[in-house]
């Protein structure tokens, strides 16, 4: 059963916010000692500005009251050459910082993309395609913003605020306990704010992500959506997505949007306070008109971080369920891995065995009961039943796309959960009835099978299927591009593609599902004799519902309800007047009434 639909929100396993920080910031490892020198220099501005207004203090207490011009002269030559220095080492911070977040996002992406590439097929049957493409492409780039700031603005903004307010009580205690005073109400105001926030922006990603997946859905099927005429219908459904995903963004953005009118009434207020307590002190003595304007001036470098460290962090809740939601995959762990002492296989021959084999894709729904049989090498066996019976997942058993729960399934003698999955799986070839083709070349789809083969293999391979004709009559040949999912090709002709594909890749072991169930008459004439070369000298497994297809083959397995019913060649199945027997008169009599 799937996870989850197109339009049903998905359940994601919560974390805790020093988690996700703490996974988060283990990206900046690798560039630890440019992140440091970019600290330095945001260090360097820092004391940069923290210099001026007591510098401007020294210009009016001193220099201006003395009607000393040179000492003026000198202080104003000193802050102009802090702040050219101050602009420079900012240019040149931002360009690093840039270079580093970049690498960062190239990193997470990677990892996750080559995460999902080793998940079980179960991870891909329970979820939408599109919800997953959400998570690589826009759930990595809405952390741009956040590992740009986490350098460029929480860690100079911090500094600055801890610098600025050892300044303000180097200058005068009391009007730097005034300056304060008005943060703790700030503080549990905006962490109120957050704990709603963090909850309607994870709702806001699930709508997006169901309306990507939906979007995704209704444009790979844009020929059924045509061909019934159902546009309006889908154009509806994507419009209650759309107003979903509006709907929960204005109530987020709305709730957000309290944090600025909380730090500047907050600024307002703590401003209000240090001049009515300034004035005061003053009228008494305690401080000269200096020190009030240097300190005026620090005020406002006391708030600006602390606006920005606001900024910051509703930047982080913003986006922690971005990165919650890649972790979430991350944290997913493969089904089908190679054990810690998996060994190479070795060049197969081709003796299969599955030995007492039992499987459920369901707990206590068995697909296959105690399933046992062996292949010699080179032996052509056919495996047919009614739907569901289990053929499939006999193949896909002995390609180790799921693990039996149940008994042993043996190449050459060795158990294949305990050799290396890439070089089991590298010696066989699988096709499909539902044939998958890149976009890309014809050339580059049949090279497939082989990254490193030479034009004149990828020619012999097609040849040898009775594909190049076909290719020829193309308007470039093999370099003509097959648009996605080969929708340029008709059926017959992506299957025949599929088959040089095989041919090239020169498997141990072939597996055809229903293979040329999508090939008409004259085609499959055509390839028969291709598909006899195929076979030759290696093992392999036909699945057909189409019985002709299979007469040929050396044995073949009637599988019905889980359980081998049946065994042997055609001539001794149908001499034994049993399943086989039914199913191959009823499709005769079935081709004879057509006729």
């Amino acid at each position: 059963m799937a996870k989850n639909t197109v339009k049903q929100d998905e359940d994601l396993q919560r974390h805790s916010k020093l988690e996700i920080t703490t996974r988060l910031l283990g990206y900046l490892k690798p560039y630890k000692f440019k992140a440091t020198w970019i600290v330095l220099l945001m260090i360097f501005v820092m004391i940069c500005g923290i210099l001026n207004p007591y510098l401007l203090k020294i210009a009016i207490d001193n220099n201006i009251t003395n009607g000393d011009i040179k000492g003026l002269l000198i202080i104003g030559v000193i802050l102009l050459i802090l702040n050219i220095l101050a602009a420079i080492a900012t240019r040149i911070r931002i360009i690093s910082m840039s270079s580093i977040t970049n690498n960062i996002l190239i990193n997470i992406r990677e990892e996750l993309y080559t995460h999902i590439q080793k998940l079980s097929f179960s991870f891909f049957d329970n979820r939408p395609v599109g919800k997953i493409l959400a998570r690589v492409i826009g759930d990595v780039n809405a952390l741009q913003e956040l590992f740009t700031n986490s350098i460029t603005s929480f860690i100079p903004e911090l500094l600055s605020l801890v610098c600025v307010t050892i300044m303000m009580f180097f200058l005068n205690f009391k009007l730097a306990l005034a300056s304060i005073i008005i943060l703790p109400i700030l503080f549990i105001s905006m962490f109120a704010v957050e704990t709603i926030s963090r909850k309607r922006w994870d709702a806001y990603r699930k709508k997006r992500s169901n309306l990507n997946a939906f979007t995704h859905e209704d444009f790979a099927g844009i020929k059924v959506v045509q061909a019934f005429a159902n546009e309006d219908h889908t154009s509806k459904t994507f419009d209650k997505l759309i107003k979903d995903l509006m709907g929960t963004f204005v109530k987020t953005v709305r709730l957000n949007d309290l944090f600025w009118p909380l730090v500047e009434l907050s600024w307002g207020v703590g401003t209000i306070v240090v001049f009515l307590v300034g004035v005061r002190l003053i009228n008494d003595g305690s401080i000269t008109v200096g020190t009030l304007i240097a300190f005026t001036m620090y005020i406002g470098m006391f708030w600006r971080p602390i606006m920005n460290i606001s900024n910051f962090y509703n930047t982080l809740i913003s986006n922690f369920s971005a990165a919650e939601r890649i972790f979430d995959i991350l944290d997913i762990e493969p089904e089908i891995v190679n054990i810690k002492d998996a060994v190479k296989m070795p060049k197969i021959k081709g003796n299969v065995e599955f030995k007492n084999v039992t499987f459920s894709y369901e707990e206590g729904n068995p697909v296959l009961n105690d399933i046992s049989f062996k292949v010699s090498p080179g032996e052509n066996i056919a495996l047919v039943g009614a739907t569901g019976a289990g053929k499939t997942t006999i193949t896909s058993l002995l390609s180790r796309f799921y693990d039996t729960e149940i008994g042993e399934v043996l190449i050459d003698g060795r158990n294949i959960k305990k050799v290396d999955l890439e070089s089991l799986r590298s010696q066989m070839g699988i096709m499909l009835q539902d044939t998958f083709l890149f976009s890309a070349t014809i050339k580059e789809n049949i090279r497939y099978g082989k990254l490193d083969a030479t034009d004149e293999e990828v020619i012999a391979a097609a040849k040898a299927v009775n594909a190049h004709d076909f290719i020829m009559n193309m308007e470039k040949g093999y370099d003509t591009e097959v648009n996605e999912r080969g929708s340029r090709l008709s059926l017959g002709q992506r299957q025949l593609i599929s088959f040089a594909r095989a041919m090239l890749a020169n498997p141990r072991i072939l597996i055809l599902d229903e293979a040329t169930s999508n090939i008409d008459t004259f085609t499959e004439k055509l390839v028969q004799q291709g598909i006899k070369k195929l076979l030759r000298g290696r093992t392999s497994f036909v699945i057909a519902h189409r019985l002709s297809t299979i007469r040929d083959c050396d044995r073949i397995m009637v599988i019905d309800d889980g359980m081998i019913k049946e065994s042997g060649t055609h001539e001794e199945l149908l001499s034994q007047r049993g399943i086989y027997f039914n199913l191959y008169m009823s499709q005769y009599k079935f081709l004879n009434e057509g006729a």
